[in-house]
């Protein structure tokens, strides 16, 4: 008996290119297949600032206010009363809930400080939305002058 003229194993070979194959028709499937649905929402009219985006997270409550004073919140119209209680909801499920408030630039100053008072009073944090508006060095914002500031 020879044992020493035995032929080393070769070892199986796993062709992954059927498997790559099947990964990317999945892929090209989904993403030919979802639908992508965008809402109108509600147009309001942002101010502008040079700071950057504020990060979101699902359980902020969005509430907007329009030009005429209407308010939203999460793209519904609601009443005082009832954005009270959503309010006091959100703060009593977590108190940590950021509030954003997306006003529109013609809005009474009123308004937006009642939104801001009512988030407030149950202790939110709160976040006033603008629109990304980088200001060139020496340019002034646009809009009223700045208080103490010098009137030409």
């Amino acid at each position: 008996m020879n044992f020493t003229a035995r032929r080393s194993r070769e070892e199986p070979l796993v062709d992954v290119t059927p498997l790559i194959d099947i990964i990317f028709q999945l892929v090209l499937f989904f993403m030919v297949s979802t639908t992508f649905v965008s809402s109108q929402g509600i147009q309001v009219d942002l101010p502008r600032s040079s700071s950057d985006a504020i990060l979101r997270d699902q359980e902020d409550l969005r509430i907007k206010v329009t030009a005429d004073g209407a308010v939203y919140l999460d793209e519904v119209a609601v009443g005082w009363a009832e954005l009270q209680r959503a309010v006091a909801a959100a703060a009593r499920a977590k108190p940590g809930t950021l509030v954003v408030i997306k006003a529109d630039k013609e809005v009474g100053h009123g308004r937006v400080v009642a939104v801001m008072d009512l988030a407030r009073t149950y202790g939110l944090p709160l976040a006033i939305a603008t629109e990304a508006n980088a200001l060139e060095d020496g340019e002034e914002p646009a809009g009223p002058a700045p208080a103490g500031g010098t009137d030409p």
